[in-house]
């Protein structure tokens, strides 16, 4: 949401799962008694499958359960979470009690953050003490020396809003890392907050200005002060948020490849002198190039750069210095944090417990000393053995798609092949952990303390990479993350440990509940690789075209003609789905549930055809669990909130959308025309 200036705040070029999927909120206290598969009751059987779909599947669970109030959102991703989060605390209450770590041990330090985190009395007591030093520099910043020199000598501590470095896979050269600069971080979440003239977003701008009006006070000014600082702040924003590229155009990576040599830099940005700022921030090695992800928005920097307004850049830099702290100083701080960030613009009634809060904190930070713990405990070598071979299956029938495509040409399926041949899957947990002793958390820091400890580490972390070959044992995700993702420079698929639980994998199910589950999302993270901007990366991970100028054509009018289907959904009053923003997860979906879809017929095929269960067949029974893994209830807040800023679409329609444009749907439930759910033949999305 924030970010400060020389931190890695480049967004990973993954696409991850993360949306929302379901099992009854019950389930969770009766794991060992609870029905496995397809459960009778959530379904609404006075609702025909041709009309509601969704609602025949999930009728009697969206009438029977509430969404917490600690919840933006109740369904399968948030419960698993709910229960991963659960499992942890049981697992950090038994290393803490069993005082075998030694201080200098990760296991030892995720227990120092937690518990630091935990500590509100100390945290209560010290109040702003911890960023004074912090804002005392800023309020000390007078010339471009003493910015360039905040920004890079006193990253860890100082945020702003102008620029980021990041180390990350070269888009031309996926094998070694590149510095990127990137845009910095600003208070609201995404560039339509701030440009948007909708009413909703109107509002949000002025609840914005409340809301920094409130904060500024915890450090002293007056309400007054505070509220012309406020909207300051929000000009200031906006300026910085208009020139940057918009969601869609964030989407496609090309967009972003602009390699510059330090000299065209210096060039761009001739107020900061780059190689003087690079070893302030600690970077001994010479560097020839990097990638300027936003030449358009550097341009408005240097404009601003050469007429430097300090009145205002130390105003906007103290504000975002302190959003930045919020959660490592008081309860009350914290409170008002979550009051606009959760509650305004998500719907969240009330803060998580607090040792969840903490949990995640430590799963941010060292997520991997954890994840140690929790393979031990919860992830047993057969479970990944079983993943592994479903995630076979579905690549191979994924093969037999591409090979059966009637508009792509010989050559480029060739490629794709190729594509899929080089794949690398990740299953349950690394093989090379993280090492974390160098990061200085101790015993007896402050939590604030710690978290600088964190960020100082995670910084030295990433910058060491830059001009490095890239380390492809690493992860982006600890192992008790409920979510997985695709990695374009990598070429590869991931799927931790926690995902394979239900309502997405559960061994006593049947194969078609497996498959219409995890296999469908196994299936997604394939199909990404051959999404609209997954399919701009070859086998190797570079961002090259791979494909004919004809079938290129041909991808993307059928691209074009599904995010048209998607961008006539309407989830609110006037609140439609952006379907060129969210046109790789829909792709990704649509692929998934066919890929699954064939690697379940490939099962049955080499192991024989299963009976119906409970009177239903196992085609059925495969497109049943797809729409129970994304059954979901939201608020209005975050749902308005996610069509804004997620690239997936919401659960609601995840479940039924994709399932329109596949024939084998129609069949299974002998839908037809005049069918409130039937869409004509000709009318479907068919693209892999």
């Amino acid at each position: 949401m924030k970010t400060n200036f020389f931190k890695p705040v480049l967004a990973l070029a993954v696409v991850a799962v993360a949306a929302t999927s379901c099992k009854e909120k019950t389930d969770l206290a009766a794991a060992d008694t609870e029905p496995h598969g397809i459960i009778l009751a959530n379904m609404d059987t006075t609702v025909s499958p041709k009309a509601d779909f969704y609602n025949y599947v999930n009728g009697n669970w969206m009438k029977n359960n509430e969404i917490p109030d600690d919840e933006t959102s109740w369904a399968g991703f948030t419960i698993l979470r709910k229960k991963t989060s659960k499992d942890m605390l049981n697992i950090l209450e038994k290393a803490k009690e069993s005082g075998k770590y030694a201080p200098e041990t990760d296991q030892a330090k995720a227990l120092m953050i937690y518990e630091s985190k935990l500590d509100t009395v100390a945290r209560n007591k010290a109040g702003i003490e911890p960023i004074k030093p912090t804002l005392a520099k800023i309020a000390a910043m007078n010339s471009m020396e003493d910015f360039q020199k905040l920004m890079s000598e006193d990253a860890v501590a100082v945020s702003q809003p102008f620029l980021g470095l990041a180390a990350f896979s070269n888009p031309s050269n996926s094998a070694m890392n590149s510095a990127y600069i990137t845009p910095g971080g600003l208070g609201l979440p995404d560039r339509d907050f701030y440009t948007n003239t909708d009413p909703a977003s109107v509002k949000i701008r002025q609840q914005y200005v409340d809301h920094i009006t409130h904060m500024l006070q915890f450090l002293g000014d007056t309400e007054e002060s505070a509220r012309k600082q406020a909207e300051i702040i929000l000009a200031f924003e906006t300026k910085l948020a208009t020139p940057r590229l918009d969601k869609v155009a964030s989407r496609d990576f090309r967009n972003f490849n602009n390699p510059r040599s330090i000299t065209e830099l210096q060039k761009m940005l001739p107020q900061i002198q780059w190689e003087a700022a690079f070893k302030g921030m600690g970077i001994t090695k010479q560097m020839d190039t990097l990638i300027v992800m936003q030449p358009k928005y550097t341009e408005t920097l240097k404009q601003m750069f050469a007429k430097p307004d300090f009145d205002t850049w130390r105003t906007v830099m103290r504000w975002s210095t302190l959003n930045n702290a919020t959660g490592m100083l008081t309860t009350e701080i914290d409170q008002a944090n979550f009051d606009f960030y959760e509650t305004t613009l998500k719907g969240t009634k009330k803060q998580k417990p607090a040792d969840e809060r903490a949990l995640e904190v430590v799963n941010g930070s060292v997520g991997e000393a954890l994840g140690k713990l929790y393979v031990d405990e919860m992830f047993p070598p057969e479970a990944k053995q079983k993943a592994e071979a479903m995630i076979t299956n579905v690549i191979a029938a994924y093969k037999d798609r591409i090979n059966a495509l009637t508009w792509m040409s010989d050559s480029t399926k060739v490629k794709a092949i190729e594509k899929l041949d080089k794949f690398t899957v990740k299953v349950g947990y690394p093989d090379k952990w993280k090492d974390y002793s160098s990061m200085e958390v101790k015993q007896g820091n402050t939590y604030y303390d710690n978290m600088v400890a964190v960020q100082t580490w995670g910084l030295k972390d990433n910058l060491e990479k830059i001009d490095e070959p890239v380390d492809r044992t690493e992860w982006g995700m600890s192992p008790q993350t409920v979510n997985a993702y695709f990695n374009p420079f990598n070429n590869e698929i991931v799927f931790p440990a926690a995902i394979l639980q239900p309502p997405f994998y559960d061994y006593k199910a049947d194969e078609a509940v497996n498959y219409g589950g995890i296999g469908a999302v196994i299936g997604h993270e394939i199909s990404h690789a051959f999404d609209d901007s997954g399919s701009r990366f070859d086998s190797n991970g570079n961002l090259v075209n791979w494909w004919t100028e004809t079938d290129l054509i041909n991808f993307t009018e059928r691209g074009d003609k599904l995010a048209e289907q998607y961008s006539n959904v309407e989830v609110l009053d006037s609140v439609y789905i952006n379907g060129k923003f969210t046109l790789g997860e829909n792709i990704g979906d649509l692929g998934g549930v066919l890929g699954a879809y064939d690697g379940l017929q490939r099962f049955y095929k080499e192991n024989g055809r299963p009976d119906n269960i409970d009177g239903f067949t196992p085609e059925q029974r495969f497109f049943m669990s797809w729409a129970t893994v994304w059954r979901t209830k939201s608020r209005d807040e975050a749902l308005r909130n996610q069509v804004k800023t997620d690239p997936h679409s919401p659960g609601m329609v995840r479940a039924t959308q994709p399932l329109q444009n596949v024939d084998a749907f129609y069949e299974a439930f002998d839908i037809k025309e005049g069918d409130p759910m039937y869409v004509a033949p000709e009318n479907r999305v068919r693209i892999w």
